[in-house]
């Protein structure tokens, strides 16, 4: 696609406020961030009612003035890992490994990915999923993202070149069966945020008790090919710095001879690891999205 006027300009201006969040301290980016975390949800009330909606579905009976505060600190933690994920341009896999104070499972993890079969690592809008497949990369684990192309090649192409520089190779949704396949074949680690509302070809699984419709990638590729399904999240770790605890499980299920319905369980499992890290840090889960919307599966 060729870039138009606009796209140029739209580039322009993310390459200067990048430009400006990465020459700031540390400690005023972060807080510069939270700052614009909670100007966006408190003051300018970006998704209010869906993000409040959301709140409603996961904690039935959480009082409002709760769901409002618990609102208010979600949105400053975006705001700080939104120019956290701005400053990844400045980062270098030695850096990202300093960033990471535990690294929970990765043996385990590592173990596996050794083994030559590659690996499927599934995570949520949680924590910081960009920081998420960064640290597995900076190890020196090659990793293919799966990611949505963007609007604005210029952008497309900018995000494309970061994550390379970091050790990630973007796989475009549209081609990721062919290229995730390959991928763990010569034993690479399939990286994909697998819990976002799917109108089409989703499958039900509860999340925070409520029926949603859930990508089924991440579990078919798993019993398609036997590689290994670890479902993973990074925690923000509070402080003056980024710093962030990172966590790996394998996922397992005895099989039941339908795959179908393996597909579900495994599905299933790996949303219920999410749903946990969610109930212990409410405030790093992405409300905005509207997870709930589909309740129903089609294809």
């Amino acid at each position: 696609m060729t870039p138009t006027l606009r796209h140029r300009l739209e580039y322009g201006a993310y390459r200067a406020l990048r430009g400006i969040l990465t020459l700031l301290p540390e400690s005023v980016a972060r807080a510069l961030g939270s700052a614009l975390g909670w100007f966006a949800g408190s003051v300018v009330g970006i998704r209010r009612g869906v993000v409040m909606e959301n709140l409603e579905i996961a904690f039935p009976g959480m009082p409002p003035g709760e769901a409002r505060r618990l609102a208010r600190r979600s949105w400053m933690h975006l705001g700080r890992e939104a120019v956290a994920t701005f400053r990844l341009a400045a980062e270098t896999p030695d850096s990202i490994r300093d960033r990471i104070v535990e690294w929970e499972g990765w043996d385990e993890f590592e173990a596996r990915v050794a083994e030559g079969h590659g690996a499927i690592a599934v995570s949520g809008h949680f924590g910081n999923w960009e920081m998420a497949g960064a640290a597995v990369a900076a190890m020196g684990i090659p990793v293919d993202a799966v990611a949505t192309r963007q609007r604005n090649p210029l952008f497309d192409h900018d995000l494309v070149e970061t994550r390379g520089r970091l050790g990630m190779n973007i796989v475009v949704r549209d081609e990721a069966p062919r290229r995730i396949l390959r991928g763990l074949r010569a034993g690479r680690v399939a990286g994909i945020v697998g819990d976002q509302n799917v109108a089409v070809g989703g499958i039900l699984v509860d999340f925070m008790d409520r029926p949603a419709t859930t990508a089924r990638g991440a579990a078919v590729f798993a019993l398609r090919t036997g590689a290994p399904l670890f479902a993973g999240h990074v925690v923000a770790v509070p402080g003056s710095r980024w710093r962030y605890r990172l966590a790996v499980r394998e996922v397992t299920i005895e099989s039941s001879g339908d795959f179908d319905e393996d597909v579900r369980r495994l599905t299933q499992a790996h949303s219920d690891l999410l749903e946990q890290a969610v109930r212990e840090h409410p405030e790093q889960y992405f409300w905005p999205h509207k997870r709930w919307k589909v309740r129903t599966t089609s294809t």
